[in-house]
């Protein structure tokens, strides 16, 4: 089957890809599977024809007094013919191709683990040799860089200061990692994802004119960049050729030794909050972590940061009196300083990420002579409205990101035997350190709690609230339409570096102690592997390869501990056949049929299919018209990227 239009994207903006189509034969067949585009709102019509609903996205000033920026939408159909049974929209030729090729440069066997670039040259030496190579010597400095390092916060501080100098009327650069869905997401033109085009423009001659320089001057000491250092160098030539007004750049690990510290003068640094993370790498101490994020720091270059416990706190002191710099530290933004605004960003944390990113960009700002220009007066005790519009409308997927599952609540799949389905919603935070984990549960807690409908037993008994009592301990109020069964469940994995007998306490007791409960927990490995770039449109195939789920168990178990106590079993778990769907009665199977001694849990499961695990929640809504599953995706953000890639967001 040929295909005779060809879908081109041009800008990405959340819940729409824009496209343009080129009039030509497309050279291969199209095959389907869901999701056929990573941001795409997709339906199969009767005729086996998917719909394709592009929204053309218009930025424009609202007439309002605030002035607040908004995006007109325009909604375009476009058909596709489709072959049954089919997958994801295959990914043109050549950027196949340049997918194969980064993944070439993954030197490391899975994550956490050692490069294995060795030679007498040093990261930054090579990072050096590579940006030489390029010709970008002398344009680093012109990039007007905000560097960011961090140990959580980092990509939010970031995001909020894309936003709010895009506000100001600067053209800006992002660079963050790691990617959730599309490599592309790593590099932004004013706040857009780079179209597919420049990617592949960028992207070859990065590629040639390395290639082409190592294999004339051939030496083991300089191979081709690592997979981060080549994406590094890549977005400072994404930024030089675009004419960027600034580069915010997010640091990848640590500081001292990052790639992204070839920057020698930025305009201004910052560091969000530290704690304990990738201390293989770091260290095992506070103290040593903050060293080495202190080491983004540059003589005369204004530094800020949010406030640290003592221990690191102390070390970035240290290093800023060293270099004799000024670090400012900022307190959390004040609620009145917004005007009744909302961040953009949920949880209380990024209070603390935007007054940084305020800070950093007000610094930037009267660096670079613009402060003048834009404002008249410097109001300590407010913030412009610029400002004020980009903390409200900065964007990051997969860090307290919600999302209503389409396919539960679209208009195909609403109506099950005459009524209406349940509702499925994913709280999606790539959280996976103690604080981080922390933030994510108080986050979790409060938004869920939005929902009045529903009860505690306990609660509804006191207050003598309440007419009808379900099995499961819930106490349904309202009208009949907004009676619903909540189910709250946690679906859960990380990398074997981290340490789950703190990442899962820390997460059950943080949720518990603002009252939030989790009825079941599904455990199951990513889709995403180490070893493969791959991209929004790559297929994800629905029955997976085996894989070896000790891990998944060992985080099983450790739940269950949290979940019994001393009185759990020290016998393994039950490893043999783990289903690919959870058992049908487990959502709905109380906690008094749990049997550990007996291997029998009804809190929690291992799932060895993530596509069928998500299938199996979907059907759950559908079967129930009451029934409401609130699903908190958390420990691992290729575990988020895989769930987005799999809900076709």
């Amino acid at each position: 089957m040929l295909v005779h239009l060809k879908p081109y994207v041009k800008q990405e903006l959340p819940g729409v890809l824009l496209f343009h189509l080129k009039e030509q034969l497309f050279p291969y067949n199209l095959n389907w599977k869901v999701p056929c585009f990573p941001f795409f709102n997709c339906n199969l019509d009767l005729f086996g024809v998917r719909r394709l609903h592009s929204q053309e996205i218009v930025r424009q000033k609202d007439p309002s007094s605030r002035k607040m920026s908004t995006w007109a939408v325009k909604t375009m159909d476009m058909d596709v013919t489709t072959e049954e049974d089919s997958a994801a929209l295959r990914l043109s030729p050549a950027y196949e191709t340049a997918m194969e090729a980064l993944s070439s440069l993954i030197t490391r066997q899975k994550r956490g683990g050692a490069s294995k670039i060795g030679g007498k040259y040093k990261k930054l030496d090579r990072m050096l040799m590579y940006i030489k190579i390029l010709g970008l010597e002398g344009h680093l400095g012109g990039l007007k860089i905000i560097h960011v390092a961090g140990t959580k916060g980092k990509g939010s501080t970031c995001a909020f200061c894309e936003a709010i100098l895009q506000e100001c009327g600067f053209r800006t650069g992002l660079f963050t990692s790691p990617h959730l869905i599309d490599v592309r997401e790593r590099f932004r033109i004013n706040g857009l994802d780079i179209t597919e085009d420049k990617f592949l423009l960028h992207f070859w001659d990065c590629w040639h004119r390395l290639k082409l320089d190592l294999q004339e001057n051939l030496t083991e000491d300089l191979p081709m960049p690592p997979l981060f250092q080549f994406l590094t160098v890549m977005a400072f030539k994404i930024f030089v050729e675009e004419k960027v007004d600034v580069a915010i750049i997010e640091v990848g690990l640590g500081g001292k030794k990052d790639s992204t510290n070839v920057i020698k003068e930025p305009v201004v640094c910052g560091i969000a909050s530290l704690g304990m993370d990738h201390m293989e790498a770091l260290g095992d101490t506070l103290a040593e972590i903050a060293s080495h994020k202190a080491g983004i720091f540059k003589p005369q270059v204004p530094a800020f940061t949010v406030p640290q416990r003592s221990e690191a706190m102390d070390v970035l002191s240290e290093r800023a009196n060293e270099l004799m710099i000024p670090l400012e530290v900022v307190a959390p933004i004040d609620c009145k300083w917004l005007d009744g605004i909302k961040l953009s960003l949920s949880g209380d944390h990024q209070y603390s990420n935007a007054a940084l990113a305020a800070s950093l960009c007000k610094s930037w700002i009267r660096s670079t002579g613009n402060w003048e220009k834009l404002f008249q007066h410097d109001d300590k005790d407010s913030l412009p409205e610029p400002f004020i519009r980009g903390l409200s409308t900065a964007r990051l997927f997969g860090r307290a990101q919600i999302v209503h599952d389409s396919s539960s609540n679209s208009s195909t799949v609403s109506m099950v035997n005459g009524a209406a389905s349940g509702d499925l919603t994913f709280y999606l935070d790539g959280a996976h350190s103690p604080e981080s984990l922390e933030a994510c549960g108080r986050w979790f807690a409060t938004v869920v709690k939005d929902d009045k409908n529903l009860l505690p037993l306990d609660s509804c008994l006191k207050t003598g609230i309440g007419e009808e009592v379900s099995e499961n301990g819930f106490v349904y109020t309202g009208s009949k339409e907004s009676n619903k069964i909540s189910k709250r469940i946690l679906l859960f994995n990380c990398m074997d570096v981290r340490d789950p007998q703190i990442l899962l306490p820390q997460l059950v007791n943080t949720c518990a102690t603002l009252g939030t409960h989790f009825s079941k927990a599904i455990f199951v490995p990513n889709i995403s592997t180490y070893n493969k770039v791959t991209s929004g449109a790559s297929a994800v195939p629905f029955h997976l390869p085996a894989k070896d789920l000790t891990w998944q168990f060992n985080l099983q178990r450790i739940w269950e501990k949290i979940l019994h106590g001393k009185g759990f079993p020290e016998k393994p778990l039950k490893k043999e056949n783990p289903a690919c769907f959870p058992p049908n009665n487990f959502l709905y199977e109380d906690i008094s049929h749990c049997k550990p001694a007996d291997g029998n849990f009804a809190c929690s499961t291992v799932v060895s299919s993530l596509p069928q695990t998500i299938k199996w929640l979907r059907d759950c809504v559908k079967e129930n018209p009451r029934l409401r599953i609130q699903v908190l995706v958390t420990g691992s953000l290729h575990l988020v990227g895989d769930v987005l890639k799999l809900i076709n967001r």
